[in-house]
């Protein structure tokens, strides 16, 4: 989790454009409206959600373990970006973090206090394989088993990411992602995470694609730190490869339960009732969320006219005949993160239209999320899971108050009852985050968890939020206010 504040012709890193509802984009096969600006009304005090639900919090590696040296673990992307002047608000790193790697027990026993069913974590890569490839490292991967074991035996399902943004340094010297060899690399990995980790119940392989293509490869906001459009469409076609070749690992190794891709997804609206600003957001849907859930999902890429003719050909010249079946290799869910809705105006611009959380970019719309997952049921007909949703501390506010974070997972909630009560097939809900942590470019300089850390003493502490949740999580209902 992170932000970055958008800029002038560009989408923030979280404002991962989908388009919810318009006549006007009916002809572009998308449709599009203007949001509503309340949710539906719905009846009693609180709102109950089907059985076998799953309510959980959300966490990944570099964000959380610390411990990058330890018990053999290699040097990821991060390590290196991290010690690169300017690349991080405060000039921190994931080097200690909340030092989860020795605390995984306690933390555990947190969440299983929260009532939390579900955990949604991610596995880092150097530190199963150091060098990216090659012979796994024992420790590396005994640290994963006790953890999985451990969820277990808490009655908590282990929800885990394959890749959550550490490469490792080694492949990044090969040629990171922009190299067909990367998808190759991927698929091995995955291959021995699911061999040793069979108690997993849902694997998501690579976690927010848009985010890794815009603001890694394009904008150079996070690691590898780079500025190149023309590799970036290589990037992202070879993530969607990479992802393909994982599902089939997954089915080749025989284990049950599920599999699922990961994006940022938000509804993209016209700021203004016209023309031009519909088919503005047309456009901004094709670049930003049909590029990423079309090739896996449906077996093609959208349109490509009228997108970045340098990432176009980039993505055109590391196509080959057959990538597109790899790609689509049918998935048992679709994961999604959502934080914000876009609203653009006639020139192509994001506006904003909503209150606007602390870290400067993200707009509270709960209603933004309902309308997501009921497009995604509409459009691709998978079971869904939200896997992170959440907002920072609120400017100024003590430490352990946060009614707007109380507020925001309210309303969000209720926007995923209300999208099951209008027919999507919604599996579980995780919040954005366990507890505070490493926030990528932005550091420590903002906090996101329901639960505070105190980075110096790594003392843990419920926040107001961390109560209301539990509460919502004991008894699988959501009070209405």
């Amino acid at each position: 989790m992170g932000g970055y504040a958008v800029t002038p012709g560009e989408v923030g890193r979280r404002q991962f454009l989908a388009v919810a509802g318009s006549a006007a984009l009916a002809a572009a096969g998308t449709a599009c409206s203007s949001p509503s600006t309340e949710g539906s009304p719905r009846s009693g005090e609180r709102a109950s959600f089907p059985d076998g639900f799953t309510f959980g919090l959300a966490t990944s590696a570099y964000q959380v373990e610390g411990a990058t040296t330890a018990d053999g673990r290699g040097r990821s992307i991060w390590d290196t970006f991290a010690t690169k002047p300017g690349t991080i608000d405060d000039g921190s790193s994931g080097a200690v973090a909340c030092d989860h790697y020795h605390r995984w027990e306690a933390d555990l026993d947190l969440l299983k206090g929260l009532s939390a069913t579900s955990y949604r974590f991610s596995v880092a890569w150097p530190r199963v394989l150091p060098e990216g490839r090659g012979q796994p490292n024992a420790k590396g991967l005994d640290f994963y088993r006790r953890l999985v074991g451990g969820l277990r035996q808490r009655g908590i399902e282990p929800v885990a990411t394959i890749y959550h943004w550490d490469l490792p340094q080694a492949l990044q010297d090969a040629g990171g992602w922009g190299v067909r060899e990367s998808a190759d690399w991927f698929a091995d990995y995955a291959a021995i995470l699911f061999d040793a980790l069979p108690d997993v119940g849902t694997w998501l392989t690579v976690n927010e694609p848009k985010i890794i293509v815009q603001q890694a490869y394009q904008l150079g906001w996070m690691a590898p730190g780079l500025q190149d459009t023309h590799l970036s469409g290589r990037v992202l076609h070879h993530l969607h490869l990479a992802h393909g070749r994982a599902v089939q690992a997954f089915r080749a190794s025989g284990n049950a339960g599920r599999i699922g891709a990961c994006p940022v997804v938000s509804p993209v609206y016209p700021f203004t009732e016209t023309d031009e600003s519909r088919a503005k957001a047309a456009l901004s849907d094709i670049t930003e969320n049909t590029l990423y859930l079309d090739p896996i999902l449906r077996g093609r890429y959208p349109r490509l006219d009228g997108q970045e003719p340098a990432m176009v050909a980039g993505l055109r010249s590391a196509e080959r005949d057959g990538d597109l079946a790899v790609m689509s290799t049918p998935v048992d869910l679709l994961g999604l993160n959502y934080y914000s809705p876009v609203f653009v105006d006639d020139f192509g611009q994001p506006r904003m239209r909503y209150p606007v959380a602390s870290n400067g970019w993200q707009q509270v719309y709960p209603r933004g999320l309902h309308d997501v997952l009921v497009r995604l049921h509409r459009d691709y007909g998978l079971p869904l899971m939200v896997c992170e949703n959440g907002i920072p501390d609120a400017a100024g506010q003590s430490p352990l108050e946060d009614p707007h974070r109380v507020d925001f997972l309210r309303g969000h909630l209720l926007a995923v009852h209300d999208a099951i009560a209008d027919g999507a097939q919604v599996l579980g809900y995780h919040a954005w985050s366990l507890m505070d942590n490493f926030e990528w470019a932005r550091g420590y300089t903002q906090r996101w968890g329901v639960l505070h850390v105190d980075f110096e003493t790594q003392q843990r502490t419920r926040k107001k939020s961390a109560d209301w949740l539990a509460d919502v999580m004991a008894h699988g209902s959501v009070p209405r206010s």
